[in-house]
C-alpha cells in the first residue's frame, strides 16, 4: 500500500480530520490533501511527525519495497554487489549482507556507525538529501533484526 493510502487510513483510525491532523503537525489541510491523494510526498522528517502524531509506528507509513533486506543496514538484496555475509564456518548467513557481517563477525557496533558510512550511498542511489537519507536510516534501523535484539545500542 503506498503512503497516501496509508497516511488517509491512519489518520482515519485515528478519528482525525484533515484539518486536525494538519494543526498538530503545523501545516495547511491542503499540504494533507496533498500527500493523501498522492500528488505530494511528505519529507521523512515530516512523516515521523505524522507518525508520532497519529500514533502509529512510522515505518508503517513509508511505502518501503517488501524484499529481503539485510537486517543490520536494511539494504535489499536486489542492489548490486548485496552478497549475503558468511558465518565464521564460512556458511552463507541470508540475514545480512557482506559489507555488514562476515566471518562471523559484524563490522558495525552502533546504528551510528552504519547511518556513518551508509546514508552517502543511501544518497547517490535516491537522489535524498545527506539530511533525509539520515533521517531515513534513523527511522530504519531500529526496525531491523540485528538492532531490535537489544544487544547493539545507538551510542
Amino acid at each position: 500500500m503506498a503512503l497516501k493510502d496509508k497516511l488517509a487510513q491512519a489518520r482515519k483510525d485515528a478519528g482525525m480530520t484533515q484539518e486536525e491532523l494538519a494543526r498538530k503537525v503545523f501545516v495547511t489541510r491542503q499540504a494533507i490533501s496533498r500527500w493523501e491523494t498522492g500528488e505530494t510526498t511528505p519529507s521523512i522528517d515530516m512523516t515521523k511527525l505524522l507518525a508520532s502524531v497519529l500514533d502509529v509506528p512510522v515505518m508503517q507509513l513509508l511505502d518501503l519495497p517488501q524484499e529481503p533486506s539485510c537486517q543490520c543496514c536494511g539494504t535489499p538484496f536486489s542492489v548490486p554487489n548485496m552478497d549475503c555475509g558468511h558465518d565464521s564456518d564460512g556458511t552463507e548467513n541470508p540475514a545480512y549482507c557482506k559489507w555488514c557481517y562476515d566471518d562471523g563477525t559484524f563490522a558495525y557496533k552502533t546504528m551510528d556507525d552504519v547511518i556513518e558510512t551508509s546514508a552517502p550511498y543511501l544518497m547517490e542511489a535516491t537522489g535524498m538529501s545527506l539530511d533525509e537519507a539520515v533521517s531515513f536510516m534513523g527511522a530504519l534501523l531500529p526496525t531491523l533484526d540485528h538492532w531490535k535484539s537489544g544487544n547493539n545500542d545507538r551510542s
